[in-house]
């Protein structure tokens, strides 16, 4: 068992609060991502987690045991970091032995731990090198497999990959999610890129500001966001949000009349979040159709993102097929596909249905 118990953390520096009533399980096995804008509090989180730093309220406990005046060394984590922090004079091998060593781990066993782990990482090749002579993704897989051999209960990254180029990351992205597969590890990863939340996550803490907004299984926060950050936040690209009034069952946004089904129990002034890939191209003008002009066109390869102005001046982005033939300064209406509304209170931005 490896379960982390977060109870109504809080941190200051001065007068500043960089957590605020923070409570969060983190199950046996289970792979949470925490997610957020710069200044949200992620890596103090789990710096709180490792023993880095003290919470200034509330408590943390792993497997029950509260770790107050409990030592990093002594928690039984391991944590990678956005820098990989090798030893420049040692060669891999080293490097990856070097925590078992100092600790009084006989040679035979530090061999075989050190092997095992630079064959799953795919680094065996790479054992006699030193970090000069490797490449920054070759390095930071060493930085993972330092964290691999000490066996730990609990793996704490703190956005391990965000020094890399994006094929680079998306093939590490991969590495780390096969290794949590074959290991089973509890896993706590900090990133400010909500893909990277999306595809590692059992489920995804969003934070903002030092205060969790929701937590969820990734398809949960994509699909039913609690409040209007949260919406803009998970997905790429971002939901677009539209001023709109919901009146005796109808939904009106854009010069456009919606389906009544997303304003029930909606009235007056609401925001209206309809994702890029779910508005389609080809609806009727005015009932159920909002009428767009095409700013500008980027072709992506898998598919084709427009961003085009209503009639109001409201901005829309839209993901359409990559065949689809569309120009600049052309004039779409566009349709939400059914259920794909959301709305949102626009003062406070809670969801309302």
């Amino acid at each position: 068992m490896a379960e982390v118990s977060i109870s109504g953390v809080f941190k200051r520096f001065g007068p500043v609060a960089a957590l605020s009533e923070i409570d969060l399980t983190v199950h046996d096995n289970e792979f949470v991502v925490l997610v957020g804008p710069s200044g949200s509090g992620k890596s103090t989180l789990l710096r709180i987690v490792a023993g880095l730093e003290r919470q200034s309220e509330g408590s943390v406990a792993i497997d029950g045991r509260d770790m107050a005046g409990i030592a990093p060394k002594d928690r039984d984590v391991a944590m990678v970091f956005q820098s990989h922090a090798l030893y420049p004079h040692m060669n891999v091998f080293d490097n990856l032995a070097f925590n078992q060593r100092i600790r009084g781990v006989d040679r035979k066993t530090v061999d075989r731990k050190v092997r095992e782990v630079a064959e799953r990482l795919e680094i065996t090749e790479l054992l006699r090198r030193r970090p000069r002579q490797m490449s920054g993704g070759q390095r930071q897989r060493v930085a993972i497999g330092r964290a691999l051999v000490r066996d730990p209960r609990i793996f704490l990254f703190d956005e391990p990959l965000s020094n890399l180029d994006a094929e680079l990351r998306v093939r590490l992205r991969t590495v780390i999610k096969r290794l949590h597969k074959e290991m089973r590890r509890t896993s706590v990863y900090v990133t400010h890129d909500q893909v990277e939340a999306m595809t590692l996550a059992d489920r995804v803490v969003v934070l903002r500001d030092g205060r969790i907004e929701q937590i969820g299984a990734p398809d949960a926060l994509y699909e039913k966001p609690a409040n209007e950050f949260v919406a803009g936040f998970i997905g790429s690209p971002a939901m677009n949000f539209l001023r709109g009034e919901a009146a005796d069952g109808v939904l009106r946004v854009a010069g456009a009349e919606l389906a009544a089904g997303p304003a029930s129990g909606a009235s007056g002034p609401v925001t209206v979040g309809i994702r890029p890939e779910d508005l389609l191209a080809g609806g009727a003008e005015g009932r159920g159709g909002i009428r767009a002009r095409i700013t500008l066109v980027e072709p992506m390869g898998a598919d084709t993102l427009i961003f085009c102005a209503t009639d109001e001046g409201q901005e829309l982005t839209v993901r359409l097929p990559r065949h689809t033939a569309v120009r600049e300064r052309e004039t779409l209406t566009l349709a939400p596909r059914a259920g794909a509304v959301h709305l949102f209170d626009p003062e406070t931005g809670i969801r309302l249905n």
